[in-house]
């Protein structure tokens, strides 16, 4: 990853500063500190992972939900649309579990594609496990994209809302807010050393924001073309594109005060 001395200036975004303003006035992001915000996720998720993609079966068919054992230590986000108050985005923090029974805590990606994983130093191991999480289940709600799910376009014709090409204009960043959060998130969380797995292409298009994901292994065949990537959480933020600091900053007084409830819990029931 490149770096930035003392006397070079922060890079500048290709979106007009207008832009961000806007969507930080039309979207809030929520931590899943309660059970209604799990559901919304785990339905959006279904939309996204199930239904619209294929990739996962749903965990709860008949409410239509897609959680799995990792979201019982993990911290969820939702981005929501103030004026409809409908799921436009989400993600989550998966931090590491014991998961062979050997004492050795891993990250999801090390238990399914660890033979790739080649990198000779930034490997999750090589890291203190309470400084390591996986970023993983970012999905953008279709409506917010190309197309809408039935249940969600006959809400909107019930409330009689459709969305103005202005308001459309700020759906793009959508991505670039949850990427916001997921930095925002290992700094409250003092989990620095962030891995994920990723299309090849998504880490060139986060580079023109500013967001510098290394390569850390091979590219497999995991639902499609997908290689491990890390990022240094401290680096982003200090080489971060000078149009993002505020909507950073305002999305980090958003999140600080919810994180202590969304933190994973002991034990974590199933919805029911």
């Amino acid at each position: 990853m490149s770096s930035t001395t003392a006397k070079e200036t922060p890079r500048r975004s290709r979106v007009p500063a207008h832009l961000f303003d806007r969507f930080r006035e039309a979207f809030t992001f929520r931590l899943a500190n309660d059970e209604e915000t799990r559901r919304r996720i785990f339905r959006l998720r279904h939309d996204v992972y199930c239904e619209e993609l294929g990739y996962e079966a749903p965990a709860d068919p008949l409410h239509h939900l897609e959680f799995d054992a990792h979201d019982e230590h993990a911290i969820l986000c939702l981005i929501e649309h103030r004026d409809t108050g409908l799921s436009a985005g989400c993600m989550r923090l998966v931090l590491p579990e014991d998961s062979r029974n050997d004492g050795v805590q891993r990250l999801p990606l090390e238990d399914y594609a660890g033979e790739s994983l080649e990198h000779p130093r930034l490997h999750p191991q090589r890291f203190a496990q309470e400084t390591v999480c996986e970023v993983s289940r970012l999905a953008i709600s279709p409506l917010f994209r190309r197309r809408s799910t039935t249940e969600e376009i006959e809400g909107l014709l019930h409330a009689r809302h459709a969305f103005t090409p202005e308001q459309r204009e700020t759906f793009p960043l959508i991505v670039i807010g949850l990427f916001l959060a997921t930095y925002v998130l290992l700094g409250l969380s003092g989990r620095p050393h962030a891995f994920a797995m990723m299309e090849p292409r998504l880490p060139r298009l986060l580079s023109m924001s500013g967001f510098l994901f290394t390569p850390v292994g091979r590219i497999i065949d995991f639902h499609g073309k997908r290689g491990a990537f890390y990022i240094d959480q401290r680096q982003v933020e200090y080489e971060m594109n000078r149009d993002l600091l505020p909507l950073y900053r305002d999305i980090k007084r958003t999140l600080a005060s919810q994180l202590e409830g969304a933190r994973p819990r002991q034990t974590v029931d199933a919805p029911s």
